[in-house]
């Protein structure tokens, strides 16, 4: 992994290395600022758009992510509840590794938690209700 980091040490922000990771995986994306990604992945239950901004005052990368789907303003608040994330590096050095990393982790509890956001727009359930019925975790074989 060492080899491959090496391909990144010219990057000044970590958004233009999370750029370079989409562009390798040749996903959809938008530079808005030099500070804003915004990117496009398809998945199992629907499109993620991944929206990542760095903030150098804090120096903290934040990652949101928007999925395909109508909210009332009524469950909003709860839907907010369900998923955040950042990375906080503190005068750190950003690795790829690190922002990679982030992205797999915000795809895979996309996938794994969709369920939650339909429990709680459809089924009128709260943030912890929708997490507890989609965390069921299955043991053993059938």
């Amino acid at each position: 992994m060492a080899s491959i980091q090496g391909t990144y040490d010219h990057f000044t922000n970590p958004v233009d290395m999370v750029e370079h990771i989409a562009t390798i995986h040749d996903w959809a994306f938008e530079r808005s600022a030099p500070d804003e990604l915004t990117l496009s992945v398809a998945g199992s239950w629907c499109d993620y758009h991944i929206s990542l901004n760095w903030r150098e005052d804090l120096q903290a990368l934040h990652l949101a992510c928007a999925f395909d789907f109508r909210v009332t303003k009524a469950r909003l608040p709860e839907v907010y509840r369900l998923y955040r994330n950042g990375l906080l590096l503190s005068g750190a050095k950003t690795h790829a590794e690190q922002c990679e990393g982030l992205l797999k982790a915000a795809l895979e509890a996309c996938e794994r938690y969709y369920q939650s956001f339909q429990f709680v727009l459809w089924a009128g359930r709260s943030a912890e209700e929708a997490l507890a019925a989609t965390m069921l975790e299955t043991q053993g074989h059938a």
